[in-house]
């Protein structure tokens, strides 16, 4: 019964989504932070792959980047 509400609640949650468009600045959480975090720590040279990473996730949800 529990994976049926779960199921049930998640298309829920994603017309609420539709309803209110994402802004950029909460689009893809976990590649945010950690980009972010290797921006400060080492400089944007030495991480382009998470910056790549990260453009690739905005994509994914519609953002032309």
């Amino acid at each position: 019964m529990p994976t049926v509400s779960a199921a049930s609640a998640e298309p829920a949650a994603l017309e609420g989504a539709e309803k209110k468009p994402l802004k950029p600045c909460c689009a893809c959480p976990e590649t945010k932070k950690v980009r972010d975090a290797c921006i400060i720590e080492k400089g944007e040279g030495m991480c382009t792959d998470l910056i790549e990473a990260h453009k690739e996730c905005m994509r994914a949800l519609g953002f032309k980047i």
